[in-house]
């Protein structure tokens, strides 16, 4: 017992990627991590996929303190927890969940909603009590979305962690922390696709192939991807496109073309990029009366939109998507066990596997094109 109390209540020195200021590579620090309070949970981290959004606090596009640790998609180990913590215990496999589920407010009493009002979409950059359990060479370091993984350890609330069976990779179901629930969801929780439907799905990363990956175990009989990258085609295809084109291709607006394309018969579109022309374009694509189009990337902060509302008036269904839809901590660990009984392969969006010390590589991986996910392992 006071072995475990000793570990519990002791300060860990470990390395974690710490962005100092905007628009500057990572710098692999030696952080001290703080042991968890109340309701926390520190976890070892032990594999990291690296995603667009880590890169929207870099650009500036997305709000965040400095200095921070970011990072959101992630498994780990329950290294210890805090005073009144009941659904895990040291040693137990988890995902550190960037949305939560407290299990109190509207959105986790809502059957149809998951956007829980501890989210922190604002860049607030601090645990539940207001602190932040990250200092380095003597500052405080704040945290991002509830998780910050570009570390070996972590402190985390107990709503934002999720327990997963102990038999799954973690170098592989890091994903279902955000890219693949993100897209997979999108297409069969959000817009609940049908058998036999015709899919359009703009932008071709990891999000927009998980997309691809849900519209496929809905049973859409045509799937149609789009990219200016005409290199991604090959992997869309594989993963369950039907056929790919490039918004290029043609001098006339992609709606017309994929409406001569489809007998104008789109049922489902997803903007899977972030781009507000995009949207447009992905609403005016899916059919007039019964189309749906889900909004997928993360829009650009501070941005608005203007649109013709007669794309709506004729009945067209216009949906957001955060992580997919699901409820994190009831969802997270049943869609681990699909992925064991293999009812999806993860392998097909993991391209590049690195040691975590080579995490600004992994970020001109992704700059350049050549990756859809680098996985970083410690």
């Amino acid at each position: 017992m006071k072995c475990l109390l000793s570990r519990k209540h002791r300060v860990i020195k470990c390395k974690a990627a710490v962005l100092w200021e905007q628009k500057k590579p990572f710098s692999v620090e030696e952080v001290e991590v703080a042991p968890p309070k109340a309701k926390e949970v520190r976890i070892k981290i032990l594999a990291t996929g690296i995603c667009r959004t880590d890169d929207h606090v870099i650009k500036g596009a997305m709000v965040s303190k400095f200095p921070v640790i970011v990072g959101h998609e992630a498994t780990g180990v329950v290294e210890s927890t805090g005073e009144g913590v009941t659904t895990v215990k040291p040693g137990d496999k988890v995902i550190p969940l960037f949305l939560p589920q407290c299990g109190e407010c509207n959105a986790c009493h809502n059957p149809d909603g998951n956007l829980c009002i501890r989210s922190d979409v604002t860049g607030r950059g601090v645990l539940a009590d207001g602190t932040t359990r990250f200092t380095c060479k003597g500052k405080p370091v704040y945290h991002f979305m509830n998780t910050s993984t570009f570390t070996e350890y972590t402190v985390v609330d107990e709503s934002s962690v999720a327990k997963i069976d102990d038999a799954a990779p973690p170098e592989k179901v890091c994903l279902i922390g955000c890219g693949f629930s993100t897209g997979y969801g999108a297409a069969v929780k959000t817009a609940k696709v049908t058998p036999g439907s015709t899919c359009v799905v703009f932008g071709l990363g990891g999000v927009g192939l998980s997309v691809i990956m849900g519209c496929k175990s809905a049973g859409a009989s045509r799937i149609i991807g789009i990219d200016l990258n005409e290199d991604k085609f090959e992997k869309a295809m594989a993963i369950g496109a039907t056929e790919c084109l490039s918004p290029k291709d043609s001098t006339k607006p992609i709606s017309e073309v994929l409406s001569a394309m489809t007998g104008n018969n789109v049922g489902y579109t997803f903007e899977v990029i972030g781009r507000l022309e995009t949207m447009v374009d992905a609403l005016a694509s899916c059919h007039m009366n019964y189309g749906t189009s889900v909004v997928v990337g993360a829009p650009p902060s501070a941005k608005m939109l203007t649109y013709d509302p007669m794309l709506l008036f004729t009945g067209r269904t216009w949906k957001g998507c955060v992580f997919g839809g699901w409820k994190s901590r009831d969802d997270v660990p049943k869609l681990v066990t699909d992925f064991l009984a293999k009812k999806f392969d993860l392998d097909q969006l993991i391209t590049h596997v690195l040691p975590f010390k080579k995490i600004n590589e992994g970020f001109e991986l992704l700059y350049s094109g050549q990756s859809i996910r680098t996985v970083l392992t410690f």
